[in-house]
C-alpha cells in the first residue's frame, strides 16, 4: 500500500504541473490567434481523447507519463501542414517572433506563477512549521563556536529575516552556494539580541544535499523528556514509570530531550540503564531494562514529549503574495545557481534527482498533510519551469533563444542547424535522466 500511495502521490503531483504548463502555452496560443490541433498529458500513443472548442481541439491522454504537449498548426509538419488561407494566418511559424516567444515562455511562467499562487495560499492560510529555536550544540561545532548556544533563537540570517526552520534552511544553503559567511540575528533565552558569524570556511564546506543545519550543529529545540503515555506490560510499566513523570538523566549524564533518551535506550538493549526521574518535586533513581526490538535496538515501550516548539507562519493577502513571489524567485536562483556550479565542478553532480527520488518525497509529503504536499509541488513547479528555461535542445529556453536569435539577426537560423541541436538535446537529456536514476539508485542502495 505504501507503494501505491507513493505512486499515486508523484502521478497527481506530475500531473497537475505537466497540466499547468502546457495550459500555459494553450492559452497563450489560443491568444495570440494560433490554431492549436492537440492538448495531451503524457507522450506517445493516444489511449483516450475528446474534442472541443470552436477549433475542434483534440484533448488527450497519452501512455507515457512523463510530460505533454501542445500541437498547433504548423507547416514545418506534413501532417498538420495548414490547408486553407484561413489555416494559413493561424500557423505557428507564420506568426511574429514576439509571438512565437510569448506562446514557448508561457509554459515555465505558468509554473512560477502556480508556485506563486501555492505558496501564497498556504500563507495567507497559516502554515505551522518547526521554530529557529535552537537545542544545545556540541561545543566543537561551528554554530557553538560562533556564539550561538541552545535555547536561543535565530532571528535572520545575512540580513533576510526568518521565522521557522525551514526558512533558516533556505538561507543557509543559499550562503553555502555563495560560499559565503553566515551572519546570523539570534535572541537569547534571557530575551537579548545579538550577532554571531559563521565563517565563510564553514559554510563553504557545506554539502547543499544532506543536512546542512546539523554539519553546523543546528537542531530543532525540542522539550525535555516528560512521559506521556506508559504502554502496558513494557519494561517502563515494571519499573514503575507514569505519565508526567520527567526523566532527567540516564546513567548520572543529563538528557537534553527525548531525543537524548531514544538514544540512550536504543542503544542499551538487555542493559540495566539507572534514571534520575523527578516526580510531584521529588527526585529518586529507578532502574529500567530495556528490551530488543525486531531490529536489534532497545525499547522501553513510553511514549515521551518529543514535538518541537511550532510556530504558525502567516500573512496578509497582499503580503503572502509578495512573500510568495519572493520565495519562487530566491528558489528558481538558488536552483540556477547549483546547476551552474555542478558544470564548473563546484557542486557535486550527486545532487541531480530524478522521478525515483521525486516519487518518494511525493509520497512522504502526502502522508504528512496537505500542507507539505503542496508545498511540494510548489517546489517542483519551481524547479520544473526552471529546468525548461535551459538552453538545451528541445526544452522552452532553446526555443526561446532560437527566436530571440531571429529577432537579434533579423532572420530565421537555418533548418539544418535546429534538427542537428534537437539530436544533440535528446541525447543530452538522456544522459542526464540516466544520470538522475543513477543517483536515484545510489540513496536506495
Amino acid at each position: 500500500m505504501n507503494l501505491i500511495h507513493t505512486i499515486l502521490a508523484f502521478l497527481v503531483a506530475l500531473g497537475f504541473l505537466i497540466l499547468f504548463h502546457e495550459l500555459g502555452h494553450y492559452w497563450v496560443a489560443r491568444l495570440c490567434g494560433v490554431k492549436v490541433l492537440r492538448f495531451s498529458i503524457g507522450m506517445g500513443k493516444v489511449v483516450w481523447s475528446r474534442r472541443f472548442g470552436p477549433d475542434q481541439t483534440e484533448w488527450a491522454l497519452s501512455a507515457l507519463p512523463i510530460g505533454g504537449y501542445v500541437k498547433m498548426l504548423d507547416a514545418r509538419d506534413p501532417s498538420t501542414a495548414p490547408k486553407t488561407q484561413a489555416d494559413f494566418a493561424r500557423e505557428f511559424t507564420s506568426q511574429k517572433a514576439y509571438k512565437r516567444i510569448a506562446i514557448v515562455a508561457a509554459g515555465p511562467l505558468a509554473n512560477f506563477i502556480l508556485a506563486i499562487v501555492v505558496l501564497a495560499a498556504l500563507s495567507m492560510h497559516g502554515v505551522q512549521e518547526p521554530s529557529t529555536r535552537l537545542r544545545a550544540m556540541p561545543a566543537t561545532s561551528a554554530a557553538y563556536q560562533a556564539g550561538v548556544r541552545g535555547g536561543d533563537t535565530i532571528l535572520a540570517v545575512n540580513d533576510e529575516a526568518v521565522a521557522s526552520m525551514p526558512d533558516l534552511r533556505m538561507a543557509i544553503v543559499a550562503a553555502a552556494v555563495d560560499k559565503r559567511e553566515a551572519r546570523l540575528e539570534v535572541r537569547s533565552e534571557g530575551g537579548n539580541t545579538y550577532r554571531a558569524t559563521i565563517p565563510a570556511s564553514k559554510i563553504a564546506q557545506l554539502d547543499v544535499d544532506s543536512d546542512v543545519l546539523g554539519a553546523l550543529g543546528i537542531a530543532m529545540w525540542r522539550p525535555r523528556p516528560t512521559v506521556e503515555q506508559v504502554i502496558a506490560g513494557g519494561p517502563a510499566e515494571h519499573a514503575g514509570l507514569e505519565k508526567g513523570d520527567l526523566i532527567v538523566a540516564v546513567n548520572g549524564k543529563a538528557l537534553l530531550d527525548g531525543v537524548d533518551l531514544v538514544q540512550a535506550v536504543r542503544a542499551s538493549s538487555g542493559r540495566t540503564l539507572q534514571l534520575e526521574v523527578q516526580r510531584s518535586g521529588r527526585d529518586f533513581p529507578l532502574a529500567i531494562t530495556p528490551e530488543r526490538d525486531a531490529s536489534g535496538h532497545g525499547v522501553i515501550k513510553v511514549q515521551v514529549a518529543q514535538t518541537p516548539e511550532m510556530v504558525t507562519v502567516s500573512a496578509a493577502p497582499l503580503q503572502a503574495f509578495v512573500q510568495g513571489a519572493r520565495k519562487t524567485w530566491e528558489t528558481a536562483v538558488l536552483t540556477v545557481k547549483l546547476i551552474g556550479k555542478m558544470i564548473v565542478g563546484q557542486v557535486s553532480w550527486k545532487n541531480v534527482s530524478g522521478p525515483i527520488t521525486i516519487a518518494d518525497v511525493a509520497g512522504q509529503t502526502a502522508s504528512a498533510g496537505a500542507t507539505p504536499y503542496l508545498q511540494f509541488i510548489a517546489f517542483v513547479s519551481i524547479s520544473l519551469g526552471v529546468m525548461n528555461l535551459l538552453p538545451i535542445p528541445v526544452l522552452d529556453g532553446w526555443l526561446l533563444l532560437y527566436y530571440s536569435l531571429e529577432v537579434l539577426t533579423g532572420r530565421p537560423l537555418p533548418e539544418r542547424f535546429g534538427e542537428v541541436a534537437q539530436r544533440a538535446g535528446v541525447g543530452l537529456l538522456f544522459m542526464l535522466m540516466a544520470l538522475a536514476v543513477f543517483n536515484d539508485l545510489a540513496r536506495l542502495l
